[in-house]
């Protein structure tokens, strides 16, 4: 479904000035397969549903590249950002991998904000989610760029991978230091498993223009039990916009047995995952796109009834790795 794509010194060149400082992230979305279910698991994590619209038509069908597609969307918010689910009641698609594994790179998750890992570990246990994670980890001083950050992996009912994660005064944006009563405070980033993260670079600084904001090299017992990888060593690329969540690139450099995404994987299979990225000229950002031979998953740019789906234009396109990106111009 999604090509691996090659970028020329030129065509890089050309694209940084007019990328960078033109796109920004709007939300992460997913793929559920009962809708009510999922809303009111994330609910239970105090997000809010603000919008729910069933839509279908060819505009629908040729943005996701499901045919006969109607699908109903709950946009879902928890302090400053935005998750989106889609349930396809036409036509359903496959669930998840029983075997997935967080070096597969098909991983994708969204990484919640918590003021307080233990009793955010608290009612996660009392909820009875299912653990990636042995427990919630602290990573150790050895990790500099890291040290003192707690984080903890389950999964939601259809099997996608969630965190919750600790910011120690000093670490991360300063906003989740702001004194609050709330447990659940946002969304920091959507992370993905990747291969190389000199092409993942290039693909989201270079074409989407997002900066690079942080890099780290975890590894030992404490990264092992948060992944459930033994043997686990990630270089860990941390990539922000103008607004919206942060984009985590991670590519594991042992073990190297992680499995590439299924070329037939579908935006109705429940594996799927894509981040929003809202730019100024959908149309212009496309052909640099179709310039440096990027997988689409829609034909191309597609005219959208913006009062039904939010925005006026919009592509989905794959990274080197085959992560979907919804590219939309309001």
């Amino acid at each position: 479904m999604t090509k691996r794509f090659l970028i020329t010194l030129l065509v890089v060149v050309f694209s940084v000035s007019a990328a960078q400082g033109a796109a920004s992230v709007e939300s992460v979305g997913m793929t559920v397969s009962d809708m009510d279910r999922a809303v009111e698991f994330y609910s239970a994590l105090t997000f809010q549903k603000i919008s729910d619209v069933e839509v279908l038509g060819d505009e629908f069908e040729h943005l996701e590249g499901v045919f006969g597609a109607r699908m109903r969307v709950v946009r879902m918010q928890l302090g400053n950002e935005y998750l989106d689910l889609t349930q396809y009641l036409a036509p359903p698609g496959r669930p998840i991998p029983a075997d997935s594994r967080s070096n597969d790179l098909w991983f994708q998750h969204i990484a919640i904000v918590v003021r307080d890992m233990d009793q955010a570990f608290a009612k996660l246990r009392a909820s009875k989610v299912q653990f990636v994670s042995t427990g919630p980890q602290t990573l150790p001083p050895s990790i500099k760029a890291a040290a003192g950050i707690k984080a903890f992996y389950f999964r939601d009912p259809d099997q996608h991978n969630l965190e919750i994660i600790y910011f120690p005064p000093g670490k991360g944006d300063p906003r989740w230091q702001e004194k609050t009563d709330k447990l659940f405070l946002g969304i920091d980033h959507t992370a993905i498993g990747i291969s190389n993260t000199d092409a993942s670079l290039k693909f989201y600084r270079d074409f989407l223009g997002l900066r690079k904001a942080g890099e780290s090299e975890n590894f030992g017992t404490e990264q092992e039990h948060l992944n459930q990888v033994f043997g686990a060593h990630l270089l860990i690329t941390g990539m922000r916009s103008a607004a919206g969540p942060g984009v985590e690139f991670l590519e594991y450099l042992t073990p190297t047995d992680g499995r590439p995404r299924p070329a037939d994987v579908h935006a109705n299979d429940i594996v799927h995952c894509h981040t929003t990225i809202v730019t100024d000229d959908v149309d212009l950002l496309t052909k640099k796109l179709r310039d440096a031979h990027v997988g689409f998953i829609s034909p191309g740019v597609v005219v959208m009834p913006k009062d039904k789906a939010g925005f006026s234009k919009g592509a989905l396109v794959g990274d080197p790795d085959g992560h979907e990106v919804l590219l939309i111009q309001k």
